[in-house]
């Protein structure tokens, strides 16, 4: 019973180990960005004036294909349920539906659904279950859990120099028409300064306060550096295998199965014809 056209459908739209599958991958993801490129050249007036006859047909093929894929999706699980009320589920639901809704609430322009349109780039993600991403992706991932920790006490610690530096600034600043008028307006002009983001709505004009604002420009440089290091050597750290199996379960849709598994670790349904 395994070997029928379900089994096969699940292949093709949820695994990324067959040839048959990696092909639609790669289809599906030319296709999507495909699509956020319509989106925002439908945004440009000028250009929509000029195309918008084959900018709505192109976004119909496209939607068309969304909607087929997504039907695919639902009738290759024996669960749909579990399918549909997942974050992908949910995702690829909002991607597609905007076309037609703009039938019903706009007329048949969809400039005000460009928002759930965008979402598409989200499926993306999904792609990136390739086996020859799966392997950096699971790695990156396990690094930045193991980080967690390390990360927040460095953020709370930059909050809190924040504070301390907005507050001075405040107090050497605020008898001056510099912007300095309150603690937190001096606290969001540190954040900006410290992260070398520098909008320049607010400027010291003192000669302290310019010592102070280098002085925490020269920190910013060395500060945004740490987390890339803490993350970098978690990674280099990592001393488990990576497993790089894309198969996910008919049944309920679990995946991360170890290579060369037979059955889900989950509910234990057969994973493959073998």
């Amino acid at each position: 019973m395994k070997n029928n056209w379900r089994h096969k459908l699940h292949e093709v739209l949820y695994e990324a180990d067959t040839p048959m599958g990696k092909l639609f991958n790669m289809v599906l993801l030319i296709v999507i960005l495909a699509s956020i490129l319509l989106v925002m050249l439908e945004s440009v007036d000028s250009f929509d004036a000029k195309y918008h006859d084959f900018l709505n047909t192109a976004e119909w093929v496209i939607t068309i294909l969304f909607s087929i894929e997504y039907i695919g999706r639902i009738i290759a699980v024996k669960r749909p349920w579990k399918y549909v009320f997942s974050f992908y589920g949910v995702i690829d639901l909002l991607s597609t539906i905007p076309k037609y809704l703009s039938i019903i609430l706009v007329g048949g322009s969809s400039h005000s659904l460009v928002a759930l349109r965008a979402l598409r780039l989200m499926r993306i993600f999904r792609i990136l279950k390739l086996a020859r991403y799966i392997g950096a992706s699971t790695n990156f991932v396990r690094a930045l859990k193991a980080s967690r920790a390390k990360i927040a006490v460095f953020l709370s610690f930059v909050l809190i120099l924040c504070i301390i530096l907005g507050t001075i600034m405040y107090l050497v600043e605020s008898d001056q028409d510099s912007g300095f008028n309150s603690i937190p307006r001096s606290v969001y002009w540190a954040i900006v300064t410290l992260t070398t983001v520098g909008y320049g709505d607010i400027a010291p004009i003192t000669p302290l306060g310019q010592f102070i604002a280098s002085i925490i420009m020269i920190m910013g440089y060395g500060i945004i550096a740490i987390p890339t290091g803490i993350v970098s050597s978690e990674m280099t750290r990592s001393k488990k295998d990576i497993h790089t199996n894309t198969q996910s379960c008919p049944n309920c849709m679990v995946a991360t199965h170890r290579d060369n598994a037979e059955f889900c670790y989950n509910c234990g349904e057969r994973l493959n014809d073998e």
